[in-house]
Parts: C-alpha cells; structure tokens; sequence
C-alpha cells in the first residue's frame, strides 16, 4: 500500500507476493492451461488436507461448488434448505439453482451467525416429522438440508446444529467461504459438516481470480461431485454422458495461482487478525462504534473486518461514514441486504429476523486488505474516530 496521504485504500484487495508468477508461467510454458494439469490436483489435496477432509472438487467458483453440493446432498426440487439471511446471495441462488426454496433464518446478536436458537424453534414447532420425513407445516415442503454459513470470517456454532442435523437426518452443507483458516473449537471450518464450500474470488483470503472447491470425507460423494462438474462424461475415450452434468470445473492457470497463494495462507490469515485486533483496540473507545466480537469457542480470520455504528451514540449513520469515508478516498461498504427481503428471494419462506435487519442498517465493513500497511489503517482509523466524534461532517 501507498505512503501517499491521499492513495486509494481498497476495502479489500488480492495479495499477490508469493510463487503466482512462476506457476502460471509453468502452465503456459507447458500448455497445461485449461480444466486438466498437475496443479488443479495439486490444489484439491491441498485445500483439503488443510482443512482437514479426505477429498477436494474444485470447481470454476464458491457458487458452482453450492449447486453441485446441494444436490449430492440430496436436495431435491420443491425441498426447502434452512439458511442465514444474513449472506451473500450466492447460496440461496445455488438453492434455487436446484429448484428448492431457501428459508431464511435470523443470525444471534454476539458474532453474527446463523442462530441455533431460531434454528431449533423452527424445526420443533414448526415442522412435522412423519416416517422419517422433516415437512414446514407452513409450506407442506420437505426439509431436506441445512446451510451454515461462516460469515465474515467468524464460524458459526456448529455442534448444536450438527445435532439438530443428526436427529432429523438433515445435510449440513457449510459455506464457508469467507472462512478459510477460522478455526471452531480448534477444528478447521470446512470439514465439520456433511459436505463444504469455498470461494476463491479476488477479495478472499486466497484468490485464484475465481474459483471454488467443495471438501467432504465421503468418498461416494467426492466421486459424484467431480462427475457433475465435469459434464457427467462416463466413458474416458468415448463422449457418452449418463446424466446432466456441468462445466464447472477449475483451469489449470487459476489452480497455479491457488497452490502459490496456499503457500502464505497462515501469513495471510495472521496479517486479518491483526489487522482485526488494531481496529478493535483503536475504535472501542469511540461511542456508538462496536466492532465485531470473537466467541471464546473460535479463532476467527477476521476476512472482512465490520462493526456497527449506532447512530444515536455516534456522530454518524453507517450510510453517512461510507460517504465520508469515500470523500477521503477510503472504501467500505455495508453488509449485504437480508435476504428475506431481497426482491430476487421473497417468495422464500421467512422467519422474523429483526438482528438481521437491524446489522444490514447499522454495520460498515472496513479497508483491511492483506496488504494493508500501518500507515494506511492509521489513515483510516483517524477519520473514523474524527467522523464519529463529530469533528469532520460534510464540508
């Protein structure tokens, strides 16, 4: 990052410092450019080893590896998938994907995950268990499958919810995405549930430009998904295809850029906990500024660093630091919109998620880039504490 006082600071840009370079040129000097070569297996087994699971399917990003998941799960049309309001859209696109419904669920106060209280509420008062068939009595739709997702670095509570998986023979498939090196309870996110997910776009905590991979410890499974990502070809010499399958599958090039980044992961995810651990130092003084929190249960990567502004203790809105933020040449960003009123997801099946909606309107994500020098996170850190002490409004 620039010294430069009045330099752009990116909310969250790639880090790219590593053996990139010479592995891609590898690639192009041999011609192994596309979906087949030694790094895109190289990849697979090492994601996976880092996490902790038998098996790695990349996939061509973190929604292809939803979709396909989602149906090796078993989710099938007019199922219903329990998720998060509080993300992304991708994963409730990947359930509509399948022709399933998403049913939104509030996220807990503390740390910002998906809500184990809400979640059991729903499935014991809510549903109906007949013959080994979990069915919404509000919908009459199966209940098939349950869909964590790591938000902004921070796991989610998963015992608790891998019971309630286990007692109504649901599938948890976790997104953990944004979430690559959070440890729960000293496990790696990623290999905790049925099946997993991840991302590898430009703002993760490794990138391949694009990119995903699905991990799993169920062989059958791992078989399954790299036969529907890979067009559902069922003979090696012959184009002959035994289902509708995908194209979903990873180059070569983006895999080599995936095996560099892997080799400077743990400095990557050292530089978010610091980054993380200066904001929250420098801003708890400030009234009305609460930065995100970590459970006693997890080691969080702190991916994308955001607090919430309240705005009748502070000298701001979230909407209004952005702007001003902005004017100082500063990104951030708010959190996604709560996907219960998303105009794309309405006819989803909602729960009252009042914690959701009140983050979307209170919470600001700050610049905290790998590469995110002193100087700059000094930079940012100053006007913020001037914009919410009231000293800098629009001038």
């Amino acid at each position: 990052m620039s010294s430069d006082k009045t330099a752009f600071i990116p909310l969250s840009a790639p880090e790219i410092r590593g053996n990139e370079w010479d592995y891609v040129k590898d690639c192009l000097d041999s011609g192994w450019v596309s979906s087949v070569g030694g790094y895109v297996d190289r990849f697979e087994t090492g994601i996976a080893s880092y996490v902790g699971s038998k098996y790695g399917i990349s996939t061509v990003n973190g929604t292809s590896a939803l979709h396909v998941a989602l149906l090796i799960a078993g989710v099938e049309p007019d199922d219903e998938v329990l998720m998060p309001t509080m993300t992304f859209v991708a994963p409730a696109n990947a359930v509509r994907y399948a022709r399933a419904w998403p049913v939104f669920l509030d996220i807990e106060t503390d740390y910002w995950q998906m809500d184990v209280a809400s979640l059991d509420q729903f499935l014991h008062e809510q549903c109906d268990w007949n013959n080994g068939v979990l069915r919404n009595r509000s919908t009459g739709r199966r209940v098939k499958a349950l869909l964590p997702v790591h938000l902004l670095g921070h796991p989610v509570d998963l015992d608790p919810i891998i019971g309630l998986a286990e007692k109504f023979d649901l599938a948890v498939i976790e997104d953990a995405t944004e979430s690559l090196g959070a440890t729960y309870k000293g496990r790696r996110v990623g290999s905790l549930g049925s099946i997993a997910c991840f991302s590898f776009n430009g703002n993760k905590i490794i990138t391949t430009g694009g990119g995903g991979m699905i991990t799993t410890d169920n062989a059958s499974w791992a078989r399954k998904a790299k036969h529907l990502t890979t067009q559902a070809k069922s003979d090696p010499l012959e184009y002959q295809h035994d289902e509708v399958g995908y194209n979903y599958r990873l180059t070569n090039i983006q895999a080599a850029m995936g095996c560099a980044q892997m080799e400077n992961l743990d400095a990557h995810v050292k530089a978010k906990r610091e980054i993380a651990a200066r904001y929250s130092e420098t801003l708890s003084d400030v009234p009305g500024l609460f930065p995100m929190q970590k459970a006693a249960w997890a080691d969080p990567t702190f991916w994308m660093f955001t607090m919430r502004v309240e705005p009748d203790h502070c000298g701001c809105t979230s909407r209004s630091l952005i702007a001003l933020l902005a004017k100082e040449n500063i990104q951030a960003r708010p959190l996604w919109e709560p996907l219960h009123l998303s105009a794309a997801h309405r006819s989803g099946f909602a729960e009252r998620c009042p914690v959701a909606e009140r983050l979307w309107h209170e919470a600001v994500s700050l610049p905290c880039s790998v590469g995110l020098s002193r100087m700059d996170q000094d930079r940012v850190i100053g006007h913020i504490r001037q914009i919410a002490l009231g000293r800098k409004r629009d001038q």
